[in-house]
Protein backbone atom coordinates (compact mmCIF):
# COMPACT_ATOMS: atom_id res chain seq x y z
CA UNK A 1 0.00 0.00 0.00
CA UNK A 2 1.25 3.31 -1.28
CA UNK A 3 2.16 6.26 1.24
CA UNK A 4 -0.91 8.64 -0.29
CA UNK A 5 -3.52 5.75 -0.01
CA UNK A 6 -2.30 4.62 3.80
CA UNK A 7 -2.55 8.33 4.89
CA UNK A 8 -6.18 8.57 2.81
CA UNK A 9 -7.19 5.45 5.03
CA UNK A 10 -6.18 6.65 8.48
CA UNK A 11 -7.69 9.97 7.38
CA UNK A 12 -10.72 8.25 6.99
CA UNK A 13 -10.52 5.99 10.64
CA UNK A 14 -9.66 9.04 12.05
CA UNK A 15 -12.74 10.84 11.46
CA UNK A 16 -14.20 7.71 12.05
CA UNK A 17 -13.45 8.23 15.57
CA UNK A 18 -13.65 11.41 16.37
CA UNK A 19 -17.57 11.10 14.98
CA UNK A 20 -18.33 8.14 17.22
CA UNK A 21 -16.76 10.08 20.09
CA UNK A 22 -18.56 13.42 19.66
CA UNK A 23 -21.26 12.93 17.45
CA UNK A 24 -24.64 12.43 19.01
CA UNK A 25 -26.38 10.66 16.14
CA UNK A 26 -22.69 8.64 15.14
CA UNK A 27 -23.09 7.81 18.76
CA UNK A 28 -26.37 6.43 18.85
CA UNK A 29 -25.90 3.76 15.75
CA UNK A 30 -25.82 0.32 16.07
CA UNK A 31 -25.59 -2.59 13.87
CA UNK A 32 -28.82 -2.87 13.42
CA UNK A 33 -29.66 1.29 12.75
CA UNK A 34 -26.84 0.78 10.16
CA UNK A 35 -28.29 -2.19 8.22
CA UNK A 36 -31.24 -0.22 5.74
CA UNK A 37 -28.76 2.74 5.54
CA UNK A 38 -26.15 -0.02 4.10
CA UNK A 39 -28.56 -1.30 1.45
CA UNK A 40 -29.90 1.81 0.24
CA UNK A 41 -26.44 3.28 -0.11
CA UNK A 42 -25.38 -0.43 -1.92
CA UNK A 43 -28.35 0.25 -4.38
CA UNK A 44 -26.94 3.91 -4.58
CA UNK A 45 -23.92 1.92 -6.16
CA UNK A 46 -25.62 -0.20 -8.53
CA UNK A 47 -27.92 2.31 -9.81
CA UNK A 48 -24.29 4.57 -10.41
CA UNK A 49 -22.84 1.67 -11.96
CA UNK A 50 -26.35 0.47 -14.23
CA UNK A 51 -25.71 4.61 -15.67
CA UNK A 52 -22.40 4.33 -16.09
CA UNK A 53 -21.98 7.66 -13.74
CA UNK A 54 -18.19 7.36 -12.54
CA UNK A 55 -18.46 10.00 -10.21
CA UNK A 56 -21.84 8.69 -8.60
CA UNK A 57 -19.79 5.19 -8.45
CA UNK A 58 -16.80 6.78 -6.88
CA UNK A 59 -19.34 9.00 -4.32
CA UNK A 60 -21.27 5.88 -3.37
CA UNK A 61 -17.94 3.35 -2.81
CA UNK A 62 -17.04 5.83 -0.68
CA UNK A 63 -19.81 5.63 1.15
CA UNK A 64 -19.63 2.16 1.71
CA UNK A 65 -16.35 2.58 3.05
CA UNK A 66 -17.44 4.33 5.65
CA UNK A 67 -19.68 1.80 6.53
CA UNK A 68 -17.77 -0.84 6.60
CA UNK A 69 -15.02 1.70 9.18
CA UNK A 70 -18.44 1.98 11.09
CA UNK A 71 -19.49 -1.83 11.50
CA UNK A 72 -15.69 -2.65 12.41
CA UNK A 73 -15.67 0.30 14.87
CA UNK A 74 -18.76 -0.91 16.77
CA UNK A 75 -17.39 -4.44 16.68
CA UNK A 76 -14.01 -3.38 18.30
CA UNK A 77 -15.73 -1.26 20.83
CA UNK A 78 -17.34 -4.80 21.83
CA UNK A 79 -14.58 -6.88 21.42
CA UNK A 80 -15.85 -8.64 18.61
CA UNK A 81 -13.23 -7.75 15.81
CA UNK A 82 -11.04 -4.91 14.77
CA UNK A 83 -11.00 -3.16 11.37
CA UNK A 84 -7.59 -5.01 11.21
CA UNK A 85 -9.03 -7.92 11.54
CA UNK A 86 -11.51 -7.46 8.96
CA UNK A 87 -8.33 -6.46 6.06
CA UNK A 88 -6.22 -9.83 7.21
CA UNK A 89 -9.13 -12.06 7.11
CA UNK A 90 -9.87 -11.22 3.63
CA UNK A 91 -6.85 -10.83 2.63
CA UNK A 92 -5.63 -14.42 4.20
CA UNK A 93 -9.03 -16.00 2.40
CA UNK A 94 -8.30 -14.48 -0.86
CA UNK A 95 -4.55 -15.97 -0.94
CA UNK A 96 -6.03 -19.19 0.53
CA UNK A 97 -8.84 -18.85 -2.40
CA UNK A 98 -6.12 -18.54 -5.28
CA UNK A 99 -3.70 -21.43 -4.92
CA UNK A 100 -3.09 -20.83 -9.15
CA UNK A 101 -1.23 -17.68 -7.76
CA UNK A 102 0.07 -18.17 -4.10
CA UNK A 103 0.26 -22.03 -5.01
CA UNK A 104 1.25 -24.51 -7.59
CA UNK A 105 -1.95 -25.16 -8.65
CA UNK A 106 -2.22 -25.11 -12.66
CA UNK A 107 -5.17 -23.52 -13.80
CA UNK A 108 -6.54 -23.05 -17.63
CA UNK A 109 -9.33 -20.50 -17.68
CA UNK A 110 -11.53 -18.64 -15.52
CA UNK A 111 -13.62 -21.57 -15.28
CA UNK A 112 -11.13 -23.18 -13.90
CA UNK A 113 -10.88 -20.71 -11.02
CA UNK A 114 -14.44 -20.77 -9.98
CA UNK A 115 -14.67 -24.33 -9.47
CA UNK A 116 -11.32 -24.40 -7.52
CA UNK A 117 -13.25 -21.22 -5.57
CA UNK A 118 -16.04 -23.54 -5.19
CA UNK A 119 -14.07 -26.89 -3.97
CA UNK A 120 -12.36 -24.92 -1.31
CA UNK A 121 -15.24 -23.81 -0.35
CA UNK A 122 -16.63 -26.70 0.51
CA UNK A 123 -13.57 -27.75 2.28
CA UNK A 124 -14.00 -25.08 4.40
CA UNK A 125 -16.92 -26.54 5.19
CA UNK A 126 -19.81 -25.44 3.34
CA UNK A 127 -22.62 -28.04 2.92
CA UNK A 128 -23.51 -27.36 -0.60
CA UNK A 129 -22.29 -25.54 -3.31
CA UNK A 130 -25.28 -23.10 -3.03
CA UNK A 131 -23.91 -21.84 0.04
CA UNK A 132 -23.47 -18.62 0.52
CA UNK A 133 -26.28 -17.12 -1.55
CA UNK A 134 -28.18 -14.92 0.80
CA UNK A 135 -31.83 -15.68 1.43
CA UNK A 136 -32.49 -11.98 1.19
CA UNK A 137 -31.19 -11.19 -1.85
CA UNK A 138 -33.29 -9.45 -4.34
CA UNK A 139 -35.22 -12.86 -6.49
CA UNK A 140 -33.64 -11.86 -10.00
CA UNK A 141 -29.72 -11.82 -8.36
CA UNK A 142 -30.40 -14.79 -6.40
CA UNK A 143 -31.88 -17.03 -9.61
CA UNK A 144 -28.40 -15.92 -11.07
CA UNK A 145 -26.11 -17.03 -8.51
CA UNK A 146 -27.63 -20.06 -8.09
CA UNK A 147 -27.26 -20.79 -11.76
CA UNK A 148 -23.37 -19.26 -11.50
CA UNK A 149 -22.88 -21.60 -8.44
CA UNK A 150 -24.66 -25.07 -10.02
CA UNK A 151 -22.57 -24.53 -13.54
CA UNK A 152 -19.23 -24.52 -11.43
CA UNK A 153 -19.67 -28.18 -11.11
CA UNK A 154 -21.00 -28.67 -14.85
CA UNK A 155 -24.75 -28.63 -13.80
CA UNK A 156 -25.21 -26.57 -17.08
CA UNK A 157 -26.98 -27.16 -20.39
CA UNK A 158 -24.15 -27.07 -23.36
CA UNK A 159 -25.44 -25.10 -25.76
CA UNK A 160 -27.37 -21.85 -25.93
CA UNK A 161 -30.07 -23.64 -27.67
CA UNK A 162 -30.66 -25.79 -25.53
CA UNK A 163 -31.32 -23.38 -22.96
CA UNK A 164 -34.15 -21.78 -25.49
CA UNK A 165 -35.52 -24.78 -26.21
CA UNK A 166 -35.96 -25.16 -22.41
CA UNK A 167 -37.61 -21.09 -22.34
CA UNK A 168 -40.24 -22.73 -25.07
CA UNK A 169 -40.91 -25.80 -22.93
CA UNK A 170 -41.74 -23.60 -19.64
CA UNK A 171 -43.40 -21.01 -21.31
CA UNK A 172 -45.56 -23.74 -23.00
CA UNK A 173 -46.04 -25.33 -19.52
CA UNK A 174 -47.33 -21.73 -18.34
CA UNK A 175 -50.31 -21.53 -21.24
CA UNK A 176 -51.28 -24.64 -20.26
CA UNK A 177 -51.93 -24.07 -16.34
CA UNK A 178 -53.49 -20.61 -17.64
CA UNK A 179 -55.64 -22.86 -19.94
CA UNK A 180 -56.57 -24.54 -16.71
CA UNK A 181 -57.07 -21.29 -14.73
CA UNK A 182 -55.01 -22.84 -11.80
CA UNK A 183 -53.61 -19.81 -10.11
CA UNK A 184 -51.08 -21.48 -7.96
CA UNK A 185 -49.78 -23.68 -11.13
CA UNK A 186 -50.08 -20.38 -12.93
CA UNK A 187 -47.76 -18.69 -10.80
CA UNK A 188 -45.21 -21.42 -10.28
CA UNK A 189 -44.94 -21.88 -13.88
CA UNK A 190 -44.56 -18.19 -14.23
CA UNK A 191 -41.43 -18.68 -12.06
CA UNK A 192 -39.96 -21.64 -14.12
CA UNK A 193 -40.26 -19.00 -17.30
CA UNK A 194 -38.40 -16.23 -15.58
CA UNK A 195 -35.97 -18.52 -14.40
CA UNK A 196 -35.48 -20.17 -17.69
CA UNK A 197 -34.93 -16.75 -19.02
CA UNK A 198 -32.74 -15.41 -16.12
CA UNK A 199 -30.39 -18.58 -17.52
CA UNK A 200 -30.55 -17.75 -20.83
CA UNK A 201 -29.58 -14.27 -19.89
CA UNK A 202 -26.15 -15.97 -18.50
CA UNK A 203 -25.86 -17.47 -22.19
CA UNK A 204 -26.37 -14.18 -23.87
CA UNK A 205 -23.42 -13.23 -21.66
CA UNK A 206 -26.05 -10.10 -19.96
CA UNK A 207 -26.42 -9.41 -16.95
CA UNK A 208 -30.27 -10.12 -16.53
CA UNK A 209 -30.92 -7.80 -13.44
CA UNK A 210 -29.24 -4.55 -15.10
CA UNK A 211 -30.95 -5.21 -18.25
CA UNK A 212 -34.73 -5.09 -16.39
CA UNK A 213 -33.29 -1.99 -14.68
CA UNK A 214 -32.59 -0.37 -17.90
CA UNK A 215 -35.89 -1.42 -18.77
CA UNK A 216 -37.45 0.13 -16.10
CA UNK A 217 -35.50 3.43 -16.57
CA UNK A 218 -36.23 3.41 -19.93
CA UNK A 219 -39.82 2.84 -19.25
CA UNK A 220 -39.70 5.54 -16.77
CA UNK A 221 -38.42 8.05 -19.09
CA UNK A 222 -41.08 7.38 -21.67
CA UNK A 223 -43.66 7.25 -19.39
CA UNK A 224 -42.67 10.72 -17.73
CA UNK A 225 -42.37 12.18 -21.24
CA UNK A 226 -45.59 10.56 -22.08
CA UNK A 227 -47.29 12.90 -19.28
CA UNK A 228 -45.15 15.83 -20.59
CA UNK A 229 -46.66 15.42 -23.92
CA UNK A 230 -50.27 15.43 -22.94
CA UNK A 231 -49.94 18.14 -20.30
CA UNK A 232 -48.73 20.56 -23.72
CA UNK A 233 -51.78 19.10 -24.71
CA UNK A 234 -54.14 20.26 -22.43
CA UNK A 235 -54.85 16.66 -21.29
CA UNK A 236 -54.45 14.05 -18.61
CA UNK A 237 -53.97 10.84 -19.10
CA UNK A 238 -56.51 9.48 -17.17
CA UNK A 239 -59.06 11.55 -19.89
CA UNK A 240 -57.07 9.93 -22.62
CA UNK A 241 -57.94 6.44 -24.81
CA UNK A 242 -55.20 4.17 -25.06
CA UNK A 243 -55.41 4.32 -28.27
CA UNK A 244 -54.26 8.07 -27.86
CA UNK A 245 -51.63 7.40 -25.31
CA UNK A 246 -49.93 4.36 -27.39
CA UNK A 247 -49.96 7.01 -30.09
CA UNK A 248 -47.83 9.16 -28.03
CA UNK A 249 -45.91 6.44 -26.69
CA UNK A 250 -44.30 5.31 -30.11
CA UNK A 251 -43.68 8.66 -31.56
CA UNK A 252 -41.27 9.08 -28.26
CA UNK A 253 -39.70 5.91 -29.05
CA UNK A 254 -39.33 7.28 -32.78
CA UNK A 255 -37.98 10.25 -31.53
CA UNK A 256 -35.48 8.58 -28.87
CA UNK A 257 -33.71 5.97 -31.47
CA UNK A 258 -32.96 8.97 -33.86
Amino acid sequence: MNSSLTGAFEKLVGIMDDLREKCPWDKKQTIQTLRQLTIEELYELTDAITEENWPGIKEELGDLLLHIVFYSKIASEQNHFTLEEVIDSISEKLIARHPHIYSDVKVNDEKDVERNWEKLKLKEGKKSVLSGVPASLPATIKAMRLQEKARQVGFEWEKREDVWHKVEEEINELKEAIDEQDDTKIENEFGDVIFSMINYARFLRIDAENALERTNKKFILRFTRMEEVAKKMGKDLHQMSLTEMDAIWNEIKLQQKT
